[in-house]
């Protein structure tokens, strides 16, 4: 197997700014290292007999000022590692992998879509992953449900009462007088959550990035809606493998603190003073 891996980093970090600040959750530091070089380390330092990565691209924000703000945080670890950045989709992010799929190298057998701020990869589930990639066509880590899941109603309900000591204090966020009405209990049989990389055939990953809809931000669902307009057999579908839990995608400022755990690391100000120099 050859691989081509593609990383989206073209995000405007949204979830990680709640407050409507700038910080970009691929700068924040790993062990004095940005989140998106621990990304892509699981990659770089990745050897096996049966599956060889021929080839590593990362796509970054649009706009040509984030473009080439982001170029000068990364762009000469980038190319030191030999790595291809180019700029991601301005709106969606099915713009972005299919601006990555344009470098993809005809000897590639395989693409492989991962989340920039997916730092806990192991190489374990890398091995579990190409696998299965070799005896099917479209492979998925993933992770059954163990919570209970409720569909909520599209619109909240503002509280008629909102704490004004908290708001005095500043601890009140935006969302804490909000609720959501339930709508649904949902059933967790049979229920998996997704994670990447989500690994594919090259020119499967291709034609259904060719289809007129591509409004998902999985790529795997991009693949599913390819084989059912094809009519294809079982052995065509789409599967999962168990993923892993350490495997978190950085969402929010405290999954930093789970992945400094998960990766046993501490940065420089979590260093007693004398191991910080």
């Amino acid at each position: 197997m050859k691989i081509a891996v593609l990383i989206p980093a073209a995000g405007a970090s949204a979830r990680f700014n709640p407050d409507g600040g700038n910080r970009s959750k691929l700068d924040e530091p790993l062990g004095e290292r940005p989140v998106l070089h621990r990304t892509l380390d699981a990659f770089n330092n990745y050897s096996s007999p049966d599956a060889e990565i021929v080839h590593l691209a990362v796509a970054g924000p649009a706009r040509e000022d984030a473009f080439e703000a982001f170029k000068l945080r990364h762009g000469d670890t980038l190319a030191l590692l030999g790595i291809a950045l180019i700029r991601g989709g301005q709106d969606h992010r099915y713009q972005t992998v299919r601006a990555l799929l344009e470098t993809v190298p005809p000897e590639a057998t395989h693409i492989a879509v991962h989340d920039a701020a997916r730092p806990c990869l192991s190489s374990v589930l890398l091995d579990r992953l190409f696998a299965a990639a070799r005896q099917h066509p479209a492979v998925v880590p993933a992770l059954p449900a163990s919570e209970t899941l409720k569909r909520a109603a599209s619109d909240p309900i503002e509280s008629a009462e909102p704490d004004p000591l908290a708001g005095i204090l500043g601890t009140q966020s935006a969302d804490d007088d909000v609720v959501w009405p339930v709508e649904q209990t949902v059933s967790r049989q049979h229920i998996w959550m997704a994670q990447t990389p989500q690994v594919f055939e090259a020119d499967l990953l291709r034609r259904a990035y060719a289809q007129s809809d591509l409004s998902s931000t999985d790529d795997a669902q991009l693949v599913e809606r390819l084989i059912e307009l094809r009519g294809e057999q079982q052995q065509g579908r789409v599967v999962l493998v168990e993923g892993e839990a350490e495997n978190i995608k950085i969402t929010r400022p405290t999954d930093l603190v789970i992945a400094r755990a998960i990766l046993g690391l501490r940065d420089k100000s979590e260093r007693p003073a004398h191991k910080r120099f």
